[in-house]
């Protein structure tokens, strides 16, 4: 059964008349996005430092916005680099706003929210890259922004989820390399999007109807790799990575009437197969992109809560 809060958020979508993200334009999405979040979002709490970073990247910088709060040690903190979701197409620092000061409220760690470059001005491989890049500046920096180096997590949801899965893989692999490449600790993936193909049958269940559907999912992937190979590319696709070993221990998220659901799946077991610590937590009744909708579905401040948890307990 679909949440009834869900039920009544997707009747009122349909009341307002309100356009499907696949048929309008990237420009116009991106601003529906932004503006959506104060009907579904709470108010974002207040947190002791909210500043901006940058990182440089190959494709130029990376503006970054970092939360402190009140009980987070000023030196030698825990950490989170998160990637915000929106099919790396549309979202933003703002429309993550209230959750990445949550998580960091609640976990009491030093969060930082990436602002990747987005298809389809900027394709695949470019959202790999600001991540990879994002991560390998903060790890850098930690001492200046009062962070421990071996203690920061990448985490993210849908999008966000992959690119952080991918940064997890990118950097395992670069300790073959490079003995002192800095590592995730852990990996915090919400609904994460695991394979570009596509295929599984949660795709076919889920995929009209609940707020993510096909089509928006075709949109999203037309336009940041629209070339079949791509999609067999493990960097958009981490679940095809041939070795699944060595990665640092995650949460994997899903919702039940999710396209994603079952992909989500998929690579927690397959974490869990290949000897990673890993749990897996479905929240049955709910749709993609829940958790930050905590204004109008409790069970996101629920799901929120125990990312928070997780998070803090990993970063102890």
């Amino acid at each position: 059964m679909l949440d009834p809060q869900a039920q009544n958020l997707l009747k009122l979508m349909a009341d307002k008349g309100i356009a499907p993200v696949h048929t309008v334009s990237p420009a116009d999405a991106r601003e529906a996005y932004v503006q959506r979040r104060f009907a579904t979002q709470n108010q974002p709490p207040e947190v002791a430092e909210v500043r901006m970073l940058s990182a440089s990247g190959p494709h130029g910088e990376i503006p970054m916005r970092l939360y402190r709060p009140a009980s987070a040690a000023a030196t030698g903190a825990g950490a989170l680099v998160y990637y915000h979701g929106g099919g790396w197409v549309i979202g933003d620092l703002d429309t993550h706003d209230t959750l990445c000061r949550d998580l960091a409220l609640q976990a009491q760690c030093v969060v930082i929210s990436v602002d990747y470059r987005l298809a389809p001005e900027h394709a695949f491989p470019a959202a790999v890259d600001d991540s990879i890049a994002a991560f390998k500046y903060v790890a850098s920096q930690a001492s200046e922004l009062g962070i421990d180096a071996h203690r920061i997590a990448v985490g993210g949801d849908s999008a966000g989820g992959n690119l952080a899965a991918v940064v997890s893989l990118v950097q395992r692999d670069a300790a073959t390399e490079t003995a002192n490449a800095p590592q995730p600790c852990y990996q915090l993936l919400i609904y994460p999007a695991t394979d570009m193909r596509a295929v599984t049958p949660s795709h076919q269940h889920n995929g009209q109807g609940y707020l993510l559907t096909s089509d928006t999912i075709k949109y999203f992937r037309g336009h940041y790799c629209p070339q079949p190979a791509q999609w067999e590319d493990w960097r958009t696709s981490p679940l095809l990575h041939p070795n699944l070993k060595g990665l640092p221990p995650a949460l994997v998220l899903t919702a039940g009437y999710d396209p994603l659901r079952d992909e989500g799946l998929l690579y927690a077991n397959a974490l869990s197969e290949n000897g990673n610590a890993c749990q897996y937590v479905c929240f049955e009744r709910q749709l993609h992109g829940f958790v930050p909708m905590g204004k109008v579905l409790d069970e996101a401040n629920t799901a929120v809560s125990l990312c928070a948890w997780s998070l803090k307990k990993a970063l102890a």
